[in-house]
C-alpha cells in the first residue's frame, strides 16, 4: 500500500494541500510537491540564496540568463561565486580564476558589486523578518529562521510559510533561494544544501540518525580537511562510525572536538536561533596579476579595499572592534595581523589608519601576491554616532568621509575621490 496519500504535503508552486498519492499537484500539475511525515512539526530553517552574486547579475541583465557567469576578477584572482551553468563545468567558489576559465572559457566574468549585493541581501532580510523576528544572519545571503509558534499568526504551518517566503523572494527580489527545514540548526543547514538550486529539503527527527550514518564525516560542522585526515588515520571516515563510539572515548581521542563529534554525529544541536547574532567579520581583498614588494604600492592598493569594507559596514549598520590585515606571499604563505581599536569603527579612514602600521611591519621587501583588510568583533553602529567619540582631527576626517559618501550616493562612485598620503613613514 502506498503511504504517500497519508503523508502531509503541499505544492511548492500553487501551495495547494496534497490529496491522495501522486507525484504531481492535482491542482496545477506541478511536479514540485513536498511531502514529509513531520512536515507540520518542524520549525527551524536555514535559507540560502542560490549562487547569490551571479543571480543578482543575471536578474539585472536578462541576456546572461542561460550563460555561464563567474563573479571574480583578474587572471590571478579567485572565483567569488559561479552560477550553476558554470558549476556544471566544474567551476567552484575560491577556485583560481585561470583554472576556472580553463574549465569554462566561454564564461562571462563580472567584477563583484558589493553595494548592489548588499542591497539585495537587505531586501531578502526584510522579507524574512516579515515571517518571524527570529532571524539569525550568517552572511549577506543566508540566515537561520525559527518559526516556532508562528502557525496561528500566519494561519499555516512553518513549512508552508517558508514556501510562500521563497516565492516572495523570487518575485520581489528576482532571485531564488533554497530551504532546509529540520528540528535544529545543524540539520537545517545540512538540508538546505541537499537540492540546490531552488531546493526545499526536510530532515525529521525520526530519520536523523539513519541520514547522518551514511554521510562522510566532512558533513559535520567544523570538521575541515585537517580533522578529516586526523579521523581517517584512526580509520573513521563515516558519521555512522562516530555514532557507535561513546562520548568518553571520543573526548579521550579528540578532546573538546570529541564532544562536538559525539553530539553532532547524532544530530544533537541545542543552539538557539538568535536574532542578536551578527556576522563575524567584513573583509575585502585582491590578488595581484604580478607579485608586489613595494610598500608604497601596497599602501595605495590597501586604501580602496578599506573603502570597500567601510561601504559594506555602513550598509549593514555595523562597526568592528578589530582591524585585520591579510597578506599572502609569493610562495602562498598566509599572514594575518590584527589591531584592536579603543572603540569600534565603520569608517574607511580609521580602518586604513589601523592597517597601515601592520603593513609597514610586514612590507620589508617581501613579494606579496594578495592583500586584504577587514574588521571583526562587529556590533550595531551608525557613522554619525562614531564621529561623536573621536578627537577633533579624526572627527574632521570622518565628517569629510561622510560628506563624500553623500555625494557618491547622489552622483555615483566616480563623482569624487579621496586623497591619501601614500608611502609616508608617519
Amino acid at each position: 500500500m502506498d503511504d504517500s496519500a497519508a503523508t502531509p504535503g503541499f505544492c511548492r508552486d500553487c501551495f495547494t494541500p496534497l490529496q491522495g498519492a501522486g507525484r504531481r499537484c492535482q491542482a496545477c500539475g506541478s511536479p514540485r510537491v513536498l511531502r514529509h511525515p513531520e512536515l507540520h512539526q518542524l520549525s527551524i530553517a536555514h535559507i540560502d540564496c542560490d549562487a547569490f552574486y551571479a543571480a543578482v547579475e543575471k536578474r539585472d541583465n536578462p541576456e546572461l540568463a542561460d550563460k555561464p557567469v563567474i563573479i571574480g576578477g583578474g587572471v590571478r584572482g579567485v572565483v567569488s561565486t559561479a552560477c550553476y551553468v558554470a558549476r556544471i563545468r566544474g567551476v567552484k567558489s575560491a577556485m583560481p580564476m585561470f583554472k576556472a576559465l580553463k574549465l569554462c572559457p566561454e564564461a562571462v566574468v563580472i567584477k563583484p558589486d558589493m553595494a548592489k549585493y548588499a542591497e539585495a541581501g537587505r531586501h531578502v532580510r526584510r522579507l524574512m523578518m516579515d515571517v518571524t523576528p527570529l532571524v539569525q544572519p550568517l552572511s549577506i545571503d543566508e540566515a537561520f529562521l525559527d518559526l516556532t509558534g508562528t502557525s496561528r499568526l500566519h494561519g499555516m504551518c512553518p513549512a508552508l510559510t517558508l514556501a510562500h517566503l521563497i516565492a516572495r523572494i523570487q518575485t520581489d527580489v528576482g532571485i531564488s533561494a533554497s530551504v532546509g527545514l529540520s528540528h535544529n540548526k545543524f540539520l537545517a543547514k545540512l538540508a538546505s544544501d541537499l537540492e540546490k538550486p531552488r531546493g526545499f529539503s526536510v530532515l525529521g527527527k525520526a530519520e536523523t540518525l539513519g541520514f547522518l550514518a551514511a554521510k562522510p564525516v566532512g558533513f559535520i560542522w567544523g570538521v575541515g580537511k585537517a580533522m578529516q585526515d586526523h579521523l581517517a588515520k584512526d580509520g573513521i571516515t563515516m558519521i555512522g562510525q562516530l555514532q557507535s563510539m561513546d562520548k568518553v572515548e571520543l573526548m579521550r581521542r579528540y578532546a573538546s572536538m570529541g564532544v562536538r563529534l559525539y553530539h553532532l554525529s547524532r544530530g544533537e544541536d541545542d543552539r538557539h536561533v538568535s536574532a542578536d547574532d551578527q556576522s563575524k567579520s567584513i573583509s575585502a581583498e585582491t590578488t595581484f596579476n604580478t607579485d608586489i614588494s613595494d610598500r608604497a604600492e601596497l599602501e595605495r592598493i590597501l586604501w580602496p579595499l578599506a573603502e570597500k569594507v567601510s561601504r559594506r559596514a555602513k550598509a549593514e549598520g555595523v562597526a568592528g572592534q578589530t582591524v585585520v590585515l591579510k597578506l599572502k606571499t609569493a610562495d602562498f604563505k598566509l599572514r594575518t595581523r590584527n589591531a584592536s581599536l579603543a572603540d569600534p569603527t565603520l569608517l574607511a579612514n580609521r580602518i586604513y589608519d589601523a592597517a597601515i602600521p601592520l603593513l609597514q611591519r610586514e612590507a620589508t621587501g617581501i613579494a606579496f601576491r594578495l592583500i586584504g583588510v577587514g574588521i571583526s568583533g562587529l556590533a550595531p553602529a551608525q557613522p554619525e554616532q562614531e564621529t561623536e567619540t573621536l578627537d577633533a582631527s579624526t572627527a574632521a576626517r570622518a565628517k569629510a568621509e561622510l560628506a563624500v559618501d553623500k555625494i557618491r550616493d547622489k552622483f555615483g562612485k566616480a563623482a569624487v575621490g579621496r586623497g591619501i598620503n601614500f608611502g609616508s613613514d608617519n
